[in-house]
């Protein structure tokens, strides 16, 4: 019998070293492309990544609670839940891209580390283990690696999923994979599931009902970011009375289509446009877009929110049309004074991004079919009316025309899409109840009392 158990480890042990020979054949292979396109925005991210660290302080905490969120939309979750834990809970808290760790930074410390989560080799995940020294894990969504998984199922701690999603596209890749996906997935203690199907897809891929839940989406429990005033006011300056649009989240191949939308509704003369792309990477792209089809066009990182109007040219913008929001961590809170909205990764197919975060300052919002990643709440949305969806740029132009030339109609929109927000609101307490036991015990620690 010990035999066959050596043998076992043995075998286990060569898998692990294929699997990291995979990646790092993978990770050298992409390493061009990806320097390529988005070097700049990704260099940051190496040397943490890899496992160097700043060395530990004194006075830090010997134990943390660790949260793992992906990207903005999962560090506005973890944001949320954060906010509801006692503030005596040590924690660190790791993205994976530039914008995540940027929001994380700025909403999150100095409650919580803030740091990057370790490249799936064995080397960055015991340096980072050991310098957060992680007593419980919390993952967002589901960022699942499956060395970091083997190790965290080796220590001592708990792991849980908190909003748990599968996308239409993830299950089916991971269906193929079921039979390896079972002993992965064994170190996750729970998982707390956005959706029933969603559970159901998990159980599918062979995870135990009993350790799994349905709690509910914790992106319409997230707070309404804090207002940027001087941004607004000087974006107010430059619509001189029009109407704001905002574009958010586009991808390549929407931008044309908004512009044609923009075009269609009359233009500058109607409307002043804030058209945002989600990766920093396309902004030169989309400003050299907006230079060959002729529009009146202004990056962010030219305004001068003193003096808006001269725009950082030294003549006056009073006819400006666009404005191509080129920084991070704005965009949410720009939603704030847009009249109408749409939501882009959703006319090609990219599954959409959130689309709440126009919905709860009750901005009518148009998206395109494309919205896989929020299955759930677009049914919720389809359901309620509280949006408009839209095939083109064409379809786009016409919704945003009907809203700007009947403002009630648009209002309308924008309530219903508040109230569902309201209306489904409950998964942050049920979440809490499923994270309590990870910090309950620790010196000095209690659960926070529900307000």
């Amino acid at each position: 019998m010990r035999q066959i158990h050596a043998l076992e480890r043995a075998l286990g042990a060569i898998a692990w070293i294929l699997y990291q020979g995979v990646m790092a054949t993978a990770l050298l292979v992409s390493a061009p492309f990806i320097l390529i396109r988005r070097g700049r925005h990704y260099k940051e991210t190496l040397i943490p990544r890899l496992g160097f660290y700043p060395p530990r302080e004194a006075q830090e905490p010997e134990e943390r609670l660790w949260v793992h969120a992906v990207s903005v939309g999962e560090v506005g979750v973890a944001a949320t839940l954060i906010a509801a834990l006692p503030e005596a809970v040590p924690l660190v808290v790791t993205t994976v891209t530039p914008t995540g760790q940027g929001r994380a930074k700025k909403s999150l410390k100095p409650r919580a580390a803030v740091t990057y989560l370790p490249f799936d080799f064995g080397i960055p995940i015991r340096r980072f283990l050991s310098r957060y020294r992680p007593r419980a894990v919390v993952l967002t969504e589901g960022d699942l690696w499956p060395l970091l998984l083997h190790h965290l199922g080796r220590r001592e701690g708990p792991t849980v999923v908190v909003n748990g999603r599968i996308s239409d596209r993830s299950f089916a890749r991971m269906h193929r994979l079921r039979a390896f996906l079972s002993p992965l997935l064994r170190p996750i203690s729970h998982f707390a599931m956005q959706t029933e199907e969603d559970r159901r897809r998990l159980v599918a891929l062979g995870v135990e009902v009993s350790r799994t839940t349905v709690t509910g989406n914790l992106k319409y429990e997230t707070e309404k970011p804090p207002r940027n005033s001087a941004l607004e006011e000087a974006f107010e300056t430059l619509a001189a009375g029009r109407p704001i649009l905002v574009a958010g989240s586009t991808m390549g191949g929407e931008e044309e289509a908004v512009l044609d939308a923009f075009e269609a509704l009359g233009g500058r003369e109607t409307a002043l446009l804030i058209l945002v792309p989600r990766h920093p990477e396309r902004w030169n792209e989309v400003a050299d877009l907006l230079q060959r089809r002729g529009f009146s066009a202004l990056r962010r990182s030219a305004l001068d929110l003193e003096n808006p109007l001269r725009g950082g040219t030294g003549e006056p913008e009073e006819a400006l049309g666009v404005v191509l929001l080129d920084s991070l961590g704005e965009l949410a809170a720009l939603y704030r004074i847009a009249t109408a909205a749409f939501v882009g990764g959703t006319l090609v197919p990219k599954g959409g991004h959130n689309p709440l975060e126009p919905a709860q300052f009750a901005v009518p919002t148009a998206v395109g079919s494309s919205m896989e990643n929020f299955r759930e709440i677009a049914q919720h949305f389809d359901d309620a009316e509280a949006w408009a969806r839209v095939r083109d740029g064409k379809d786009l132009g016409a919704v945003w025309s009907a809203w700007l030339e009947d403002p009630d109609r648009g209002t309308e929109v924008g309530e219903r899409s508040l109230e569902l927000i309201r209306r489904n609101r409950g998964a942050l307490a049920a979440t809490l109840e499923l994270v309590a036991p990870l910090y309950e015990g620790w010196v000095g620690i209690e659960p926070k009392a529900e307000s």
